[in-house]
Protein backbone atom coordinates (compact mmCIF):
# COMPACT_ATOMS: atom_id res chain seq x y z
CA UNK A 1 0.00 0.00 0.00
CA UNK A 2 1.22 3.53 -1.10
CA UNK A 3 2.19 6.16 1.31
CA UNK A 4 1.50 8.79 -1.17
CA UNK A 5 -1.82 10.48 -0.69
CA UNK A 6 -1.77 12.13 -4.35
CA UNK A 7 -1.32 9.73 -7.32
CA UNK A 8 2.64 10.67 -8.33
CA UNK A 9 4.61 8.64 -11.06
CA UNK A 10 7.57 9.66 -13.28
CA UNK A 11 5.95 11.45 -15.85
CA UNK A 12 4.09 13.53 -13.05
CA UNK A 13 6.71 14.53 -11.13
CA UNK A 14 9.36 14.93 -14.39
CA UNK A 15 6.82 17.18 -15.81
CA UNK A 16 6.12 19.20 -12.98
CA UNK A 17 9.55 20.36 -12.31
CA UNK A 18 9.56 23.70 -14.19
CA UNK A 19 12.79 26.25 -14.84
CA UNK A 20 14.15 26.03 -10.78
CA UNK A 21 17.02 24.78 -9.63
CA UNK A 22 16.24 20.80 -10.17
CA UNK A 23 15.82 21.75 -13.73
CA UNK A 24 18.81 23.90 -13.70
CA UNK A 25 21.43 20.88 -12.39
CA UNK A 26 20.04 18.03 -14.22
CA UNK A 27 17.94 16.39 -12.10
CA UNK A 28 15.30 13.56 -13.57
CA UNK A 29 13.12 11.24 -11.45
CA UNK A 30 13.66 7.77 -12.12
CA UNK A 31 11.43 5.56 -9.99
CA UNK A 32 8.65 6.22 -8.07
CA UNK A 33 7.92 2.75 -5.30
CA UNK A 34 5.03 2.10 -2.94
CA UNK A 35 7.36 4.16 -0.07
CA UNK A 36 10.14 5.58 -2.00
CA UNK A 37 11.13 7.77 -4.93
CA UNK A 38 14.65 7.83 -7.18
CA UNK A 39 15.92 10.19 -8.57
CA UNK A 40 19.45 10.75 -10.99
CA UNK A 41 21.68 13.83 -11.59
CA UNK A 42 24.50 14.22 -13.57
CA UNK A 43 27.97 14.65 -12.02
CA UNK A 44 29.22 17.76 -14.45
CA UNK A 45 29.83 21.57 -14.82
CA UNK A 46 26.83 21.77 -13.15
CA UNK A 47 27.31 20.30 -10.04
CA UNK A 48 31.14 20.43 -9.24
CA UNK A 49 32.97 22.43 -7.45
CA UNK A 50 36.63 23.65 -8.75
CA UNK A 51 38.25 20.97 -8.21
CA UNK A 52 36.16 18.53 -10.26
CA UNK A 53 34.40 16.50 -7.91
CA UNK A 54 30.62 16.83 -7.35
CA UNK A 55 29.92 19.60 -4.81
CA UNK A 56 28.40 18.94 -1.54
CA UNK A 57 25.59 21.89 -1.84
CA UNK A 58 24.73 19.46 -5.10
CA UNK A 59 24.21 16.73 -3.28
CA UNK A 60 22.20 18.85 -0.76
CA UNK A 61 20.07 20.24 -3.71
CA UNK A 62 19.30 16.33 -4.67
CA UNK A 63 18.62 15.21 -1.40
CA UNK A 64 16.11 18.42 -0.63
CA UNK A 65 14.79 17.86 -3.92
CA UNK A 66 13.70 14.00 -3.40
CA UNK A 67 12.63 14.39 0.35
CA UNK A 68 10.71 17.54 -0.13
CA UNK A 69 8.85 16.02 -3.59
CA UNK A 70 8.06 12.60 -1.34
CA UNK A 71 6.72 15.04 1.08
CA UNK A 72 4.31 16.94 -1.18
CA UNK A 73 2.65 14.00 -2.59
CA UNK A 74 2.22 12.37 1.33
CA UNK A 75 -0.03 15.35 1.94
CA UNK A 76 -3.72 16.06 1.15
CA UNK A 77 -2.39 18.78 -1.05
CA UNK A 78 -5.56 20.71 -1.31
CA UNK A 79 -5.50 21.59 2.18
CA UNK A 80 -1.64 21.18 3.24
CA UNK A 81 2.14 21.95 1.88
CA UNK A 82 5.54 20.99 3.11
CA UNK A 83 8.26 23.29 3.79
CA UNK A 84 11.94 22.47 4.78
CA UNK A 85 12.98 22.66 8.52
CA UNK A 86 16.30 20.86 8.47
CA UNK A 87 18.60 19.13 6.23
CA UNK A 88 22.25 17.86 6.95
CA UNK A 89 24.24 15.57 4.83
CA UNK A 90 27.27 13.45 5.09
CA UNK A 91 29.37 13.24 2.20
CA UNK A 92 31.66 10.21 1.90
CA UNK A 93 33.07 9.20 -1.28
CA UNK A 94 34.19 12.00 -4.51
CA UNK A 95 32.43 11.59 -7.53
CA UNK A 96 33.97 13.28 -10.74
CA UNK A 97 31.53 12.04 -13.49
CA UNK A 98 28.94 9.93 -14.77
CA UNK A 99 25.35 10.24 -12.46
CA UNK A 100 24.34 9.87 -8.75
CA UNK A 101 21.92 8.31 -7.72
CA UNK A 102 19.53 9.02 -4.82
CA UNK A 103 16.60 7.22 -3.20
CA UNK A 104 14.45 8.71 -0.35
CA UNK A 105 12.18 6.82 2.01
CA UNK A 106 10.39 8.13 5.21
CA UNK A 107 12.01 7.83 8.84
CA UNK A 108 8.54 9.53 9.95
CA UNK A 109 5.38 10.75 8.90
CA UNK A 110 3.02 12.80 11.30
CA UNK A 111 0.71 15.33 11.00
CA UNK A 112 3.06 18.67 11.43
CA UNK A 113 6.35 17.21 10.29
CA UNK A 114 8.54 14.40 8.23
CA UNK A 115 11.11 13.22 8.33
CA UNK A 116 13.32 11.36 5.28
CA UNK A 117 16.33 9.69 4.70
CA UNK A 118 18.22 9.93 1.63
CA UNK A 119 21.05 7.86 -0.10
CA UNK A 120 23.12 8.96 -2.90
CA UNK A 121 25.18 6.48 -4.29
CA UNK A 122 27.61 6.72 -7.52
CA UNK A 123 27.20 4.00 -10.52
CA UNK A 124 29.35 1.54 -9.14
CA UNK A 125 26.19 1.19 -6.09
CA UNK A 126 28.59 2.58 -3.59
CA UNK A 127 27.84 5.73 -1.18
CA UNK A 128 28.04 9.14 -1.79
CA UNK A 129 26.44 10.77 0.58
CA UNK A 130 23.70 10.43 3.08
CA UNK A 131 21.26 13.10 4.31
CA UNK A 132 18.05 13.63 6.22
CA UNK A 133 15.31 15.98 5.92
CA UNK A 134 12.96 17.19 8.22
CA UNK A 135 10.40 18.84 6.61
CA UNK A 136 7.26 20.84 8.38
CA UNK A 137 3.94 20.10 7.23
CA UNK A 138 1.59 23.63 6.94
CA UNK A 139 -2.24 24.20 6.33
CA UNK A 140 -2.28 25.97 3.09
CA UNK A 141 -3.57 29.74 3.42
CA UNK A 142 -7.26 30.59 3.46
CA UNK A 143 -8.28 32.45 1.00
Amino acid sequence: MSIFKTPVSIDILNDTLGNNMTKHVGIEFTEVGDDYLCAKMPVDHRTTQPYGILHGGASVVLAETLGSVAGYFCVDISKQRVVGLEINANHIRGVRDGFVYGKCTPIHIGGKTQIWSIEIKNEEDKMVCISRLTLAVLDNDKK
